[in-house]
This record gives C-alpha cells, structure tokens and sequence, in this order.
C-alpha cells in the first residue's frame, strides 16, 4: 500500500471523504470522463493513491458527480439539447441508452464487484491502449460526418459497444466513439455522438446510484450534500475545459496518443500491483 503525505491522506473524522479528496477525485472525473482513458478506472486508482475508505458514500460519490460532467455537454451542445423541433435526436439517444440500461440492471452487483479492483483497471488500460494505438488505421472510410445521419440501428448497435465501458478501465467514450466509427461516422461525429450518449447513460446511472443508496442508508447528511456539490460545480468546469480541447485535438491528431498512454499507466500499475505498492 502507498503512503501518502498527510495533506493528502484520508483524515480520521466522522466523514469518510473530506472535502481536498471529493475535489481531487471530480477533477480526475471532468478531465477523464470525454477523454478515452477512462474516468471510472481513473477514480479507482485515484481513490486507492489516497487512501480513501472504500464505504458505500464515496462508491456514491464517483458515480454521482458524473451529473456535473454532463451538464457540461447539455451547456456546450444546448442548441442541440433544446432544440425540441427534433425529436428524432432524443430518440434515438433513447434507443441507443437501452443497452446500457438492460445489462446495467442485471448485472448492477457485479460490476459494482469490479469496481474495486485496480488488477482489473491496469488490465483493461493495457488491452484498450493497445487498441487505440491501432484504431485510426482500422476505420479509414467514414461516410457519416453528423448525427442527424446517424439511423436508429447505428444508434443501437453504438450504445452496445457503450456497454463495454461497464468493466472499469474501459473507457466509456473510447467504446462509444470507436462504436461510432465502426459505423462509419468519422471521428469528430462519433466523439460528438459519445457526448450525447453520455448524458441520457450517465444520468440514469447517477439516478439510480442515488436512490439505492437512500433507499439502504436514508438520506444524505448535511456534509454529504456539500461534498456532492462542491464534486459536481468541480466537474462540470473541468469537464467544459475538457471537451473543448478533446475535440480539437481528435480531429487533429487521433488516438495514437491515448493508447500511448493508456499502455504506459497499465505497465506502472501492474508494477506497483506486484510490488505490493498498490493493492489489487
């Protein structure tokens, strides 16, 4: 296990995470959460690096912020979000959110399982580093450069590969966005699509997270309620600073980058797993 200077391990109160942590932990999330590294896996590590208790209210908390991150894309894209005129973008949002709402339902315990597993986040960095590393060369001939062409099937068949990002370290925008490309939208549109996505996906889950937890513990106490918006104001103006830059740098220079990235951290983590520095 690492040690941490004081200033950023956990302090011993009644609260398990104090208020340096949850901002620590949302700026992880607004940065990770549209970039293909992924946040989840992000979070894990950034959790377990400070030495944060693993207890059912910080479980809530990663998920939750996510509000704030969203609320990024509806701000950005509002033309779009409010646009009413056009319903077939809500639905097929709708159509393309069902997958992730069929398998998160039934298999809610065991990914919440998987979600204390840094062996498994170092895995699936490697494996999706790997995989970006190559991807630009797989999908060279998009057609698709806009989402009012995408058609309710490729809009199904993309939210299936979103399910992917339900194994922590799977980057929910790198599964979507290479869903995207895999039918044919270039990579611009496909990074777009996964903003959308994210939205109607992120916010079922966040719902859902925060009704079972109030459900099983009551609600929430008076400091729980202020880390959680102290979280989602941090999260949603990284997260806005975040997009901007990803799309430009997309367009510009692809995924070889991430996947360098994403292989490098894998590589660290596995070493600090097996040291016994970091624990699985």
């Amino acid at each position: 296990m690492i040690y941490l200077s004081p200033f950023l391990c956990t302090t011993l109160n009644s609260f398990t995470l104090t208020t340096t942590e949850s901002i620590i932990i949302a700026i992880v999330e607004g940065i990770t959460e549209f970039i293909p590294i992924s946040s989840t896996g992000h979070m894990i590590i950034a959790e377990k690096l400070l030495q944060i208790p693993d207890d059912e209210f910080t479980k809530v908390f990663t998920v939750a912020i996510q509000l704030g991150a969203i609320l990024a894309v509806v701000v950005l894209y509002a033309k779009k979000f409010f646009n009413f005129s056009q319903w077939q973008f809500y639905a097929k949002l709708a159509v393309a959110v069902l997958p992730a709402l069929l398998i998160g339902f039934l298999f809610s315990k065991k990914i919440d399982a998987l979600l204390d597993s840094s062996l498994t986040v170092a895995i699936t960095m490697l494996a999706g580093g790997i995989v970006l590393l190559f991807i630009d060369k797989v999908f060279t001939k998009p057609r698709i450069h806009n989402e009012q062409k995408v058609s309710f099937v490729k809009a199904f068949i993309i939210g299936i590969w979103q399910c992917l990002a339900m194994i922590p370290g799977v980057s929910r925008s790198a599964a979507s966005i290479i869903g995207g490309m895999q039918q044919k939208l270039t990579r611009s549109a496909a990074a777009e699509f996964s903003f959308f996505l994210a939205v109607p996906t992120m916010l079922a889950a966040t719902v859902y997270k925060l009704y079972k937890y109030t459900k099983e513990n009551g609600s929430f106490t008076s400091e729980q309620i202020k880390l959680l918006s102290i979280g989602n104001a941090v999260a949603f103006i990284v997260a806005l600073l975040a997009i901007k830059f990803f799309i430009t740098f997309l367009k510009k220079h692809g995924f070889r980058v991430w996947g360098v990235y994403r292989v490098i951290v894998g590589i660290a983590l596995l070493v600090l797993i097996y040291s016994g520095w970091l624990r699985s």
